[in-house]
């Protein structure tokens, strides 16, 4: 057999195996369905924290709803020296704004506003939010339920996509991923390979200011997913759940901004060794983009038509992860190989500016284990919850 070959076939049981973890992810959070027991008992209300910057014109849609939700008992928007309205929208909603103070030296943004809004927050129980989610009611009452089981649980959302060459783009970006690191829900064998999503994460204060975790991933521009390795290798339980039902996110204006934005961070060249990301190119390359590169020159092997159909299962698995799947979730494959280009380009020549800010090139190095801290202890686990007396306790939910 002729090397490349063998590389296929090679990458294409390493894809097998990760995409194989799917059969153990349990059931997505849904509305109306609790995932702990049936009465929840907590010892206080939930904190949320909105990390924003710019975030007028799409900031209400985050808002509003947890404004609205009985388990909410604050909800507080870190203004990090936003250029527009946006401290001034959340007030009128009636969030809580912390006028962010200014960026230290070091620090990215994000990891900044949310430190200061964890130190804030009042409730034992955060629930962190990006601007462009949108929360439906029951959210954070199952995420924090989950928390009996975890100490830190992130969320996958549905998303929203304005139009097929958009959806297409971003399911192509979005199947990459999970090429490379797996479905949502199981966890993988090593922290160095974990993947959360920064847009939805809940947790419990106290251990979390104890860990210091947002000012060791300080530097980092892929801040979520170095948080919860990070957070792994201390000892935490990290739980990466599908949410869909009850969290949406708009994260893009148009397939442009897909290619911009998300190409920036989809290598999460920072929070990866330069072994892992040539592994991952290596598998985006033989087993997505090859495949259609040869069909296109009428030339497949057997191989590539097998990879070619596990591609489009793939794509009928992904209809959950988006609010009005169409046929751009269909198309998505042909654009696998500039999916792949985008990612190699992304590892190459990675991007260091985030509205409006410009970071030192630390932000995007190579590293899988930022700023460890071996002899810090992972959080207490807390009691058992008592089952209630009538019924059997619910199960969790997640994906």
């Amino acid at each position: 057999m002729r090397p490349l070959t063998l590389a296929q076939a090679a990458a294409a049981a390493v894809v097998a195996a990760r995409l194989a973890r799917g059969r153990d992810r349990p059931a997505p959070l849904v509305p109306g369905t609790p995932p702990g027991n049936p009465h929840t008992p907590r010892s206080g209300p939930v904190s949320v924290v909105v990390p924003a910057r710019d975030e007028e014109h799409r900031i209400a849609g985050c808002l509003a709803p947890l404004l609205a939700d009985p388990d909410v008992g604050e909800v507080i928007v870190v203004d990090d020296e936003s250029r527009d309205g946006t401290a001034e929208a959340a007030a009128r909603l009636g969030a809580t704004v912390v006028r962010g103070a200014p960026l230290p030296d070091g620090w990215v943004g994000k990891q900044w506003a949310s430190h200061q809004g964890v130190r804030a927050a009042a409730g034992p129980y955060v629930v962190l939010l990006d601007a462009d989610a949108r929360p439906a009611p029951g959210l954070c009452g199952a995420l924090v339920a989950l928390l009996d089981g975890c100490d830190l649980v992130s969320a996958g959302p549905r998303f929203v996509c304005g139009g097929p060459v958009e959806q297409a783009l971003h399911a192509s970006f979005l199947a990459g991923l999970v090429y490379r690191l797996g479905p949502i829900g199981p966890v993988p064998a090593s922290p160095d390979r974990l993947l959360v999503n920064g847009q939805c994460m809940a947790f419990r204060k106290a251990p979390m200011v104890e860990a210091d975790g947002f000012a060791r991933v300080r530097r980092h521009l892929t801040d979520d997913v170095a948080l919860g390795r990070l957070l792994a290798r201390d000892g935490w339980r990290i739980a990466f759940r599908d949410a869909g039902g009850l969290l949406e996110v708009d994260m893009h204006a148009s397939a442009a901004d897909v290619w911009r934005e998300w190409g920036r961070s989809i290598a999460l060249r920072d929070v990866t060794g330069v072994p892992a990301l040539a592994g991952d190119l290596a598998v985006v390359w033989l087993t997505m983009a090859l495949p259609v590169l040869r069909t296109a020159a009428g030339r497949p092997k057997p191989l590539d038509l097998a990879l070619l159909a596990q591609r489009m299962l793939l794509v009928a698995a992904l209809r959950g992860s988006y609010t009005r799947p169409g046929p751009g979730l269909a198309l998505s494959p042909l654009l696998d190989v500039a999916a792949a280009a985008r990612l190699t380009w992304s590892v190459l020549r990675p991007a260091r500016t985030w509205r409006g800010r410009v970071y030192g090139r630390a932000a995007v190095r190579p590293d899988a284990r930022p700023d460890a801290r071996p002899s810090f202890r992972a959080p207490a686990r807390p009691a058992a919850r008592p089952a209630a007396r009538s019924g059997r306790p619910g199960r969790s939910a997640a994906r």
